[in-house]
């Protein structure tokens, strides 16, 4: 069957390369282009089987490409989908109107590119690939007995796995020496009768009688001496193989445990942030009506976890309730939200990209400390199409009453001070004072004639 082919239009370089290696791990061949433009002068004599289309991008825009691509008759069937950050309903509806079947977020896990593959039939079959393709069969008395499946959501026992895996190893081996064994002694056995049953024709002297050859006996000997040395030897490196599983499923047990407790210290860091906040109000609890007339502000912040646009899902959530009980309220005034950057213990490269570091991971190990995707987002870029939409409603439904000013503040005011640099320091420990202060935060003002 012949290799599907698919083409990357991404004006980043970093964006093309991660999903081009997403797509090649599939067996898809991947061309790539970094403008609309670029990728349009490609299809004049090449067709992929499908295409990924960024956004925002310099010159023609990737809606623009996919009405053009659309409008050509040459090119019309193609599938497009979508390789950008924008979300929201109104964006995937517009993209769906001009041709594309839907949108792949920039934020992309391998199961969302297994079913866009599947959608785009770039996949000959569709198969569940959390369940593994063999399942162990366990045996009492001879007997297979097949086990129920673990429940959803239950850990994996690999020691126990690990072990049946060597037990089943062991089993084949002593097989094939029991075979082999078998083997050699049935040729001994039929060497040594034709060797008896032709009677001599005259009895001969003592003297004339010639020995019996011992080389078969010593043969047999040595080779079930080979045999016992390679099944100690195969006992020896399984029973190794073992006790280094053993000690790799402890290690990511520890591992996991670890990440567990920086789970509920982030979520301390943001509860101190949240208070920290309410604390600073001039006696306005975070969320609390604000008077008419009155000059009070109501604070509020909402963390960002990195790799998020600031100004999308929980920060969308938390506007939309903020909006509806000051509109309730009767407000008049300017609603200011803030976006400011953590600064990150990361690892990876320009190409491939960052992430956090693992909690364990010295801080000296670094390989970068700062925000390189938020220092990478426009002022366009920082907010989903929802969040936009949004904003750009809300004067219209308050007649003018409440308006809304977004700015990004940059690192230059965190709210948990980051731990000082000795060698003992951890990704972990600097990663939370960082994803503390990675935030937005919500403030109104009334009006000054109010």
């Amino acid at each position: 069957m012949a290799r599907k082919r698919a083409l990357v239009v991404d004006d980043s370089k970093s964006a093309r390369v991660i999903l081009s290696r997403m797509l090649e791990k599939y067996d898809i061949e991947v061309d790539m282009a970094e403008s609309a433009e670029q990728a349009i002068e490609y299809l004049k004599s090449n067709r992929p089987d499908a295409i990924f289309m960024d956004h925002l991008m310099p010159g023609m825009d990737g809606l623009q490409a996919v009405q053009a691509i659309k409008g050509n008759p040459q090119t019309a069937m193609i599938p497009i989908m979508m390789y950008t950050s924008q979300e929201g309903e109104l964006y995937v509806g517009q993209a769906r109107a001009l041709g594309a079947m839907g949108v792949l977020p920039k934020q992309v896990r391998p199961v969302d590119v297994s079913k866009v593959l599947y959608e785009l039939h770039l996949l000959p079959d569709r198969r569940d690939m959390t369940e593994a393709a063999l399942a162990p069969v366990e045996l009492e008395g001879g007997t297979p007995v097949v086990r129920p499946p673990p429940a959803a959501g239950a850990a994996v026992d690999w020691g126990r796995r690990v072990e049946s895996a060597v037990r089943d190893q062991a089993a084949d081996v002593r097989r094939f020496i029991v075979a082999s064994l078998d083997s050699f002694a049935s040729r001994i056995v039929s060497d040594v009768r034709d060797s008896m049953a032709a009677p001599p024709l005259e009895v001969p002297t003592p003297a004339a009688r010639a020995p019996r050859p011992v080389w078969p006996w010593a043969a047999g000997v040595a080779a079930a001496c080979l045999i016992a040395i390679s099944f100690a030897a195969c006992w020896l490196v399984a029973r190794e193989d073992l006790s280094k599983s053993r000690a790799e499923v402890a290690g990511l047990t520890s591992a996991n445990a670890e990440l567990q407790r920086a789970r509920l210290d982030l979520s301390a860091s943001v509860k101190d942030l949240t208070a920290a906040l309410a604390s600073t109000n001039t006696g306005t609890a975070p969320g609390a009506a604000v008077g008419a007339g009155g000059t009070a502000i109501a604070l509020r912040a909402e963390p960002v976890p990195y790799g998020e646009l600031p100004f999308d899902r929980g920060r969308l959530e938390a506007l939309r309730e903020l909006l509806a009980k000051l509109q309730a309220q009767g407000f008049h005034g300017v609603v200011k939200i803030t976006s400011l950057s953590g600064l990150f213990c990361l690892s990876g490269n320009t190409t491939d990209g960052f992430t956090p570091a693992g909690a364990s991971v010295p801080a000296s190990k670094c390989d970068l400390v700062g925000n390189p995707f938020e220092d990478s987002l426009s002022g366009q870029q920082r907010q989903s199409l929802a969040f936009a939409n949004l904003i750009a409603g809300v004067r219209q439904r308050t007649a003018g009453a409440i308006t809304v000013a977004i700015e990004n503040a940059g690192s230059a005011r965190p709210t948990i001070p980051y731990p000082a640099r000795i060698e003992s320091l951890t990704a972990g420990e600097w990663n939370r004072a960082a994803a503390a202060n990675n935030r937005v935060e919500f403030a109104a003002e009334t009006s000054s004639d109010q």
